[in-house]
């Protein structure tokens, strides 16, 4: 993040070369309607069209300002964005909070003074559920869930306590490793709220040296990964020198029968997972599954997943695969926050909370953004601890942690996104 003035910003950005002609839009108040140098200029106007190809989008007038978030969406190709937003304002203060697609957290809570600006740059991946002709990803349909992603179009949320934003250019790049994130409901992308992943927090962490493409499913096991189209729309995507991120467990656990269990089919699964994975000349790492809340009557955390975790370590030790424990660090973040304060980690709000919840939410399993940030968190401890060439690319600010203290909940700030659902995702 820079301080620089933004004439001095817009200039160095209207400078760059790129293979790809890259997006660029000009959202300040000058010059209404007009484009401004190579930058196309936005009004209130601006609603997004398949015509168009860019726009505001989801509202039907953009709420700009104090305590209105607003979308910008651009229908570009697959693959790997890098996007510079200068963000502040010549006439007011701001304070602003950037996502991209289904709320990843790439920003959070920039403070801007009146007629500073700020330069806030990050890596965003973009896919759409085609694989290739005629074959496609099969995703969920109905209720409010995919707005933001599996679909053709970029979408970038500004949101916070009073989001601005003066200049945005979006690019095409292809020399950024991508690590690829498949796994169930405590993985995936959430369009809404409450709901949250560490698969949508972790790349606030990360410059835009890297990109992470979160592929994951709610209710996905190994196999009906494989079903979905999911995992072979990873491995048309995956290059050499990328990275794919594994964890599974959940719901694996779930299938019953002859053939099943831990030490047979879900490992059997693992391996080829390794094998295609490798073939390809990128690196699989695996993830525990990460704890459900469940205490017992002494307050001791009782292990859900049974074998699953243990025949994983098997597999990744026999394969020389790089393993993430999150099965023992969320075991350590739950018992440090305790049996009634972990469910600030999970959604467990009372009825009323939300609108139309007319009962208490009571999940033990998927996280709301609190919970999904410490987890995150985690996650990049383990990449540490395992020495992975992907540590390079945090950024500076980010601080050692450790799930024996974990973040405060009275402190973390995350100003919700519009779209509230309050199903339970599937899986448990």
């Amino acid at each position: 993040m820079l301080k620089q003035p933004f004439l001095l910003i817009l200039g160095l950005i209207l400078a760059l070369n790129s293979s790809a002609q890259p997006f660029r839009f000009d959202f300040t108040d000058s010059k209404n309607g007009k484009q401004t140098g190579n930058a196309i200029k936005i009004t209130p106007n601006d609603i997004y069209s398949s015509e168009k190809g860019y726009g505001y989008d989801f509202q039907e007038v953009p709420l700009t300002g104090k305590n209105h978030p607003f979308f910008f969406s651009v229908d570009v190709p697959d693959g790997n964005y890098l996007v510079t937003a200068v963000i502040g304002n010549d006439k007011k203060d701001g304070e602003t909070t950037l996502r991209g697609e289904s709320r990843r957290l790439f920003f959070e809570n920039v403070p801007t003074k009146k007629g500073e600006y700020k330069t806030c740059s990050f890596v965003v991946n973009k896919y759409s559920n085609e694989i290739r002709k005629d074959d496609e990803v099969k995703t969920i349909k109905g209720g409010s869930r995919n707005k933001l992603n599996w679909d053709n179009k970029l979408t970038l949320e500004f949101n916070g306590e009073a989001p601005q934003l003066a200049y945005l250019e979006i690019e095409k790049v292809d020399d950024v490793p991508t690590v690829f994130l498949s796994g169930d409901s405590t993985v995936t992308d959430y369009d809404v709220e409450p709901y949250a992943s560490w698969g949508q927090m972790i790349p606030r962490w990360f410059n835009p040296g890297i990109s992470f493409a979160n592929y994951a499913e709610s209710g996905a096991r190994l196999d009906t990964f494989k079903e979905r189209g999911r995992w072979e729309k990873i491995l048309s995507e995956v290059r050499p020198g990328d990275w794919v991120f594994i964890e599974f467990g959940h719901n694996d656990q779930k299938l019953k029968g002859p053939g099943t269990g831990a030490y047979y089919f879900y490992m059997y699964q693992l391996k080829e997972y390794i094998d295609e994975v490798r073939s390809r000349g990128a690196y699989p790492v695996f993830l525990t599954p990460t704890r459900r809340r469940y205490f017992d009557d002494e307050n001791n955390l009782i292990n859900s997943h049974e074998d699953y975790p243990e025949a994983m370590k098997f597999i990744a030790q026999r394969e020389n695969v790089p393993l993430i424990d999150l099965q023992e660090m969320t075991g350590i973040l739950y018992k440090t926050l305790g049996v009634e304060d972990s469910k600030r980690a999970f959604v467990q709000y009372p009825a009323g909370t939300y609108p139309g919840q007319k009962e208490d939410l009571k999940d033990n399993t998927h996280f709301n953004p609190y919970g999904a940030y410490e987890i995150a968190k985690c996650v990049v401890e383990g990449m540490k601890e395992l020495n992975l060439p992907l540590t390079q690319y945090l950024r500076s600010d980010y601080k050692e942690y450790n799930p024996v203290q974990p973040d405060s909940f009275e402190s973390f700030k995350w100003i919700e996104c519009p779209f509230i659902e309050i199903t339970k995702p599937e899986g448990n």
